[in-house]
């Protein structure tokens, strides 16, 4: 599997913002304010797209007015997000992550379901790779 490419911690607003550009499309900076939907002032908007553009989350073009589009898919948010997560609070173990969902979430039989195909898929890569035994 390839390195994936590091990009910027993205903080709520940022999401907030590129669920708006998901949703929307490519929009100009006033077409953003009006989406998001709340009071926000233009130059706020304008320097959070900025800043999005910056950390490689979205793109903006060279056209009058500039259009900001997302530069990344939800997908990609989310398991940059993820791994994060369980690098930050469980030191890159997953079975606290797994563990404290499977004990505080109330989870459907069919994610139960779900969570075991992907255990079987898990243990069927571990069991192709080649032994690495007695390597450090």
């Amino acid at each position: 599997m390839g390195k994936k490419r590091e990009r910027s911690r993205l903080a709520g607003g940022d999401i907030e913002l590129l669920e708006m550009l998901w949703r929307s499309g490519p929009v100009s900076i006033l077409e953003a304010q009006r989406a998001l939907g709340q009071p926000i002032g233009y130059t706020t908007v304008q320097t959070r797209l900025n800043r999005l553009v910056s950390k490689g989350a979205a793109k903006r073009s060279s056209t009058r007015p500039a259009k900001y589009s997302a530069a990344t898919t939800p997908d990609d948010v989310r398991e940059s997000e993820l791994d994060t997560l369980v690098n930050r609070v469980s030191a890159g173990r997953v079975t606290p992550l797994v563990a404290h969902l499977l004990s505080t979430q109330d989870i459907s039989r069919e994610e139960l379901d779900e969570l075991k195909q992907l255990v079987a898929e898990a243990e069927r890569r571990h069991r192709s790779k080649p032994s690495q035994r007695g390597e450090s």
